[in-house]
């Protein structure tokens, strides 16, 4: 699997979708073969997003871990990370499905993306990405770190995603 092409388009995730419009996690799982909701839980999140989202040391963060399957395979794993202010109460804090997505949820909250950075690093998996996408000892995965931001600036949403290492990522982005 690792040396599929895979083609992406960020502003699918990050914009709000119309009413009984799926999420584009699960329209584009549906199409490449699932996804799992394997965790909801308020943690200390890793420094890269304790930092993006401006955490103080020792910050907790709510957060949403998937894993996406191919034909049945982990290829995979899908962090969204948000402030406790704005996630305590909200479906972003409960282990279920959100109708529309949670950028959709977000829009509902009054959080409109405005501006997205990517990081994107390709490093040697941790011993825990090898076991949950069943790559074998040494091998590589490609993170990408996406943080979106408010109108001032503020983010609210950081989402940390590690996939099995593609030979070559390609990306399309249009700006309205």
């Amino acid at each position: 699997m690792a040396d599929i092409q895979r083609t992406s388009d960020s502003t699918a995730y990050v914009a709000p979708r119309s009413e009984g419009q799926s999420d584009a996690w699960t329209e584009e799982a549906r199409q490449r073969g699932g996804q799992l909701l394997a965790e909801v839980a308020e943690v200390e999140p890793p420094e890269a997003v304790a930092s993006a989202l401006g955490l103080p040391p020792d910050g907790k963060a709510a957060v949403r871990r998937r894993v996406i399957l191919l034909d049945g395979e982990a290829i995979e794993l899908a962090d969204s990370y948000y402030p406790l202010p704005i996630a305590r109460g909200t479906a972003l804090a409960e282990r279920r499905k959100i109708k529309g997505g949670a950028p959709t949820l977000l829009a509902q909250l009054g959080y409109i993306p405005r501006h997205v950075s990517e990081d994107l690093e390709f490093r040697a998996a941790t011993e825990a990405e090898l076991s949950a996408l069943d790559l074998p000892k040494g091998a590589a995965v490609l993170t990408l770190l996406r943080t979106t931001t408010a109108e001032d600036g503020s983010p609210y949403e950081v989402q940390l995603m590690v996939m099995k290492a593609p030979r070559r990522l390609h990306y399309e982005i249009e700006v309205d």
